[in-house]
């Protein structure tokens, strides 16, 4: 197997270096890359207004899930966990040691790889991991970098590459730092993956301090998205954006549909233990099928935080809180949350298109096949169908005749 190993600080970890990482794979042919955020680089100090490394960990782990939510690019914290300087050649040799039959190779930007031969021990490094350095703007010329790759060959018997990188994002990490402290939001938010963005508004690093209540839209998106898996991340996008015309189709109040479809899923991947201590925190009452159901557990913890949290009307709370299930005598926004959630355009299922279809031409006729698909699936399955489902379908079927009932 080939593994990359690119390091940094990652203060904050930005396009630019995820630009750079998912290019850099593919350049080399690389089966895996290896995120290593640095505790303390040797060859300069960290910024006053840097974030903690646990931070920097967790912001680097969100980075590299939106580069390959399939799980080829990965970050390990090793070097955080080192007490003094981090220091390229044992993070190598460890690395050498774990990975014995593999092929190696350390990249970095060419302000790194024109200095390597000054680093500390660069002929242990060499004797671990070929050596790639990579152009970080569309102007640099590869010929410095090829030089001294050849130097590096020479000198140390390296293994030495340089590479230009096609599409070049010139970023710092610096600058998005001050960006942020200097309260430009908006500015800084284009330089960063959105769940990085919205990771560091919830923690309140690099001087945001965002009001989690009174968050704008876009900045609500990016800190729900933090919440969660990269790949969960297109089907909110289609869930709000469905959320949103149905609204207007069927004179919903828009904006708390959007609200609602954004932060429906902000608990879906919460640990049972996590979704318990929401639920003790603000009084959420479960009953004993949602004790004892991991998918039922996030409708009511997703609600609690919208409430508690984000500091969303009780109209919004609720709608998350049956989106999944559903409920008798349901509001137009939990009925329009439920079958967006339901059908948005990246579900791919038999019958989907039909329920696509009457969303736009008869609501409830459209919930309540969302309902008996939901039974006939549970039934299938054999697992017990939560009450408030079969609650809903009942309601939504009184008096009324629709052919697929």
């Amino acid at each position: 197997m080939k593994i990359g190993v690119y390091g940094g600080t990652f203060d904050p970890p930005h396009l630019g270096h995820m630009a750079a990482a998912a290019q850099i794979r593919e350049k080399l042919g690389l089966d895996r890359l290896i995120l290593i955020p640095a505790k303390q680089p040797p060859h300069k100090a960290l910024d006053q207004n840097s974030a903690p490394p646990e931070a920097r960990l967790r912001m680097t782990e969100l980075m590299a899930e939106g580069i390959q939510p399939s799980g080829g690019v990965t970050v390990d914290g090793m070097e955080l966990a080192r007490t003094g300087a981090s220091y390229t050649a044992d993070t190598m040799d460890a690395l050498a040691a774990r990975y014995p039959d593999d092929e190696l190779w350390l990249v970095m930007g060419s302000d790194m790889f024109l200095s390597f031969h000054t680093w500390y021990d660069p002929q242990r490094i060499c004797a671990a991991a070929g050596i790639c350095g990579f152009t970080r703007s569309p102007q640099e010329e590869l010929e410095p970098l090829e030089r001294q790759a050849e130097r590096l060959r020479q000198t140390f018997g390296a293994r030495a590459e340089a590479v230009v990188l096609p599409q070049v994002l010139e970023v710092s990490s610096s600058e998005v730092r001050s960006l942020l402290a200097e309260g430009k939001l908006d500015d800084a938010s284009g330089l960063l993956w959105c769940q990085v963005y919205g990771y560091l508004l919830r923690e309140g690093l690099y001087g945001t301090h965002a009001d989690l209540k009174h968050l704008p839209d876009d900045q609500l998106r990016a800190v729900s998205y933090s919440m969660m898996r990269a790949k969960r991340i297109p089907h909110v996008q289609g869930t709000e954006e469905e959320a949103e015309r149905l609204a207007r189709r069927w004179g919903g109040n828009v904006d708390y549909a959007r609200r609602a479809a954004i932060l429906h899923d902000c608990t879906k991947y919460y640990t049972v233990e996590e979704h318990f201590a929401v639920c003790d925190r603000y009084g959420v009452t479960l009953d004993e099928l949602e004790r004892h159901g991991e998918k039922l557990l996030h409708a009511k913890t997703g609600a609690a935080l919208a409430e508690h949290v984000f500091g969303e009307p009780p109209e919004v709370r609720d709608a998350i809180c049956y989106h999944t299930t559903g409920k008798g005598d349901m509001t137009l926004l939990e009925k329009i949350l439920y079958i967006a959630d339901y059908m948005e355009p990246h579900r791919a299922f038999p019958g989907v298109e039909r329920l696509r279809e009457l969303a736009y031409t008869d609501l409830d006729a459209a919930v309540a096949l969302g309902c008996e698909m939901s039974i006939a699936e549970m039934d299938e399955k054999g697992r017990v169908v939560h009450p408030n489902t079969r609650e809903a379908l009942n309601s939504l079927r009184h008096g009324k005749e629709w052919e697929h009932v």
